[in-house]
C-alpha cells in the first residue's frame, strides 16, 4: 500500500459494480440529503437507474427499512475489513519509518475513514435514533472497532514497550479527539478552533508521543 493513507488506505472506496451495491449506494446518499422518512422508494429506484415505481428495489430488499439495515451493516462490515488492513499497513512500517511518522498515518487514516462515512454520519444524526438496533451496529461495527485498533496499535509499538498507559484510557480520549474532529465538521460545517487538518495531526502526534517513557536518569 504505498499511496498516502486518505488517497488509497480506509477511506479508499469503489465503484457500485452491482444493482444491489448501487441502490445502497444511491439510498444512503438521498437518505443523507434528504432524510429517511422523506425519501421515497421510487426516489431511490430512479437514482440507481432502474424505473421508478416499477418495484426494481424490492428484487434485491423486501422494504426501505432493510435497504437500511443492510448499508449499515456493509459499512461495519468493511470498516472490520478496512482496520485490519490499516494496522497490517502500519505494522509493516514498524522498522522504516520513524514513530512521528506512524503516528501521523494512524491519525490521518482515522480521519479519512471517517471522512468517508461522512452520509452515514448525517444518517446518523438524523435518523437512527427511531432504529436502536441500527445505532448499537454503528456503535460495535465502526465507532468501536477505531477505538480497538488504537489500543492494539500503541500497546504492540516497541517505542511505548515500558511506558506505564492505560491503552484502553489513551484510546478513548486520542481516537475520541479524531472522532470529534470529524463530527464537528460534518455539524458545524467548520473544524473545530478553526483548527485545520494539519494542524490537528501535529498536535495529536505530540500528545502521543509525549506518552513516551522517560529516559532512565543518568547515575
Amino acid at each position: 500500500m504505498s499511496r498516502s493513507p486518505e488517497a488509497r488506505g480506509p477511506s479508499a472506496t469503489r465503484a457500485p459494480a452491482s444493482t444491489r451495491e448501487r441502490i445502497i449506494y444511491e439510498a444512503l446518499r438521498l437518505f443523507a440529503e434528504r432524510g429517511y422518512a422523506a425519501t421515497s422508494v421510487a426516489e431511490i429506484e430512479a437514482a440507481s437507474g432502474l424505473s421508478p415505481g416499477a418495484g426494481g428495489l424490492y428484487r434485491h430488499f423486501r422494504s426501505k427499512y432493510e435497504l437500511l439495515a443492510a448499508a449499515i451493516n456493509e459499512h461495519a462490515a468493511r470498516t472490520r475489513t478496512q482496520v485490519a488492513e490499516s494496522l497490517a499497513v502500519l505494522g509493516d512500517m514498524e522498522d522504516s519509518v520513524g514513530l512521528e511518522a506512524r503516528l501521523s498515518r494512524l491519525c490521518r487514516a482515522g480521519l479519512a475513514k471517517l471522512r468517508e462515512e461522512s452520509q452515514l454520519t448525517r444518517v446518523f444524526f438524523r435518523d437512527l435514533s427511531q432504529f436502536p438496533e441500527l445505532v448499537a451496529v454503528v456503535r460495535e461495527g465502526l465507532l468501536q472497532p477505531m477505538y480497538d485498533a488504537m489500543t492494539t496499535w500503541f500497546g504492540t509499538q516497541p517505542e511505548y514497550a515500558d511506558a506505564d498507559v492505560d491503552w484502553h484510557g489513551v484510546a478513548a480520549v486520542l481516537a475520541g479527539a479524531v472522532v470529534h474532529y470529524r463530527l464537528f465538521q460534518e455539524t458545524v460545517g467548520e473544524c473545530p478552533a478553526h483548527v485545520d487538518k494539519d494542524r490537528f495531526v501535529d498536535a495529536w502526534v505530540r500528545l502521543a508521543a509525549g506518552l513516551l517513557p522517560s529516559p532512565a536518569p543518568v547515575s
